[in-house]
């Protein structure tokens, strides 16, 4: 009987149970202002998820330092899937090439959860600029080297690493200008600050067809199956494209069962009708990839924008 009580007072208690997921608030760090397109995919997902889990859901805007700022502030929060990124592959695949002092590591202290969509965008001009296609594009611009400037959402976003790729394959010299997101970028071009800006085409089009700025061109690999007519980059200037995505990103060491839960939860959303909208608004598309199959395409993506960042030189 004595040995038998003093098993029972040295073997461990049963575990408790995990508590449920989300028990508190959910933050999702959106690295831009209110406006843009990634801004939109967080409050529709926060809104929903609030709604199938019961638990409030507040979308954080954190612009600022090329989207690094909020970045590091999701790496460094508890790994608890209470804090969670809403953003493009910037601050993950270009950051970190473009500036020596982040102190995240894209890879080490995420946890990729999942892909929300893909973007091919469009090169812009102002309506007032006399270019109505890409070869007069370049022409003016090596006309007037160092007096064009072109916009875009910060250092290492597609807008500013797509323009650096133009400008090394056309030796032209035109000046960048960053923005804290694509809404002042767009701003910035319908006040004529800048006289480029690639952005999605969906957001720039109200601008189009008020007659204030004028599309030129699609800046993906192949034409826009919404407008067979327009030309890509690529058609003048061999071998370029530029594109966006977005993603869900955690601090590393998320639990399995917590993101099984949030892709269960976004996936559900993403084929909603607020989401198909927003999708078709802003020439979206889908991409359907497992948390492992995405932690992969941004490790590829990682490589290529490195080698583009070290050609051109931006890098520190």
């Amino acid at each position: 009987m004595l040995t038998a009580f003093l098993l029972l007072a040295v073997a461990p208690s049963a575990a408790p149970a995990q508590a449920p997921y989300p028990e508190r608030t959910v933050h999702l760090v959106v690295p831009s202002p209110p406006g843009g397109v990634t801004d939109l995919l967080a409050r529709i997902i926060a809104q929903r998820l609030a709604q199938s889990w019961g638990q409030a859901v507040v979308v954080d805007n954190r612009p600022g330092g090329d989207e690094t700022i909020a970045a590091d502030s999701v790496a460094r929060s508890t790994p608890d899937g209470h804090t969670l990124f809403v953003a493009s592959g910037a601050p993950l695949v270009a950051a970190p090439h473009l500036h020596k002092d982040i102190r995240y590591d894209p890879f080490r202290d995420f946890s990729p959860v999942m892909p929300l969509g893909q973007a091919t965008p469009v090169l812009n001009v102002p309506a007032a600029l006399p270019v109505r296609s890409v070869a007069e594009l370049i022409v003016l611009a090596k006309a007037k080297p160092g007096t064009l400037n072109y916009g875009s959402f910060g250092n290492g976003t597609y807008a500013h690493l797509g323009m650096e790729d133009f400008k090394q394959k056309t030796g032209t010299n035109i000046v960048h200008i960053p923005y804290k997101g694509s809404a002042p970028a767009i701003t910035a071009l319908l006040r004529n600050e800048v006289a480029v800006l690639i952005v999605n085409e969906a957001t720039i089009d109200p601008h189009v067809k008020d007659g204030k700025v004028r599309i030129i061109a699609a800046a993906g690999a192949s034409r826009a199956a919404a407008f067979p007519d327009l030309p890509t980059i690529g058609e003048t200037v061999p071998g370029f494209s530029t594109g966006s995505y977005w993603g869900l990103y955690g601090p590393a060491n998320l639990p399995a069962g917590v993101i099984d839960k949030i892709r269960a939860g976004v996936g559900a959303i993403l084929t909603g009708p607020e989401a198909r909208k927003l999708f078709e608004t802003n020439s979206l598309e889908p991409m359907d990839m497992s948390a492992a199959a995405f932690a992969a395409f941004l490790r590829r993506d990682y490589e290529q924008q490195g080698a583009l960042i070290r050609m051109v030189g931006l890098g520190e």
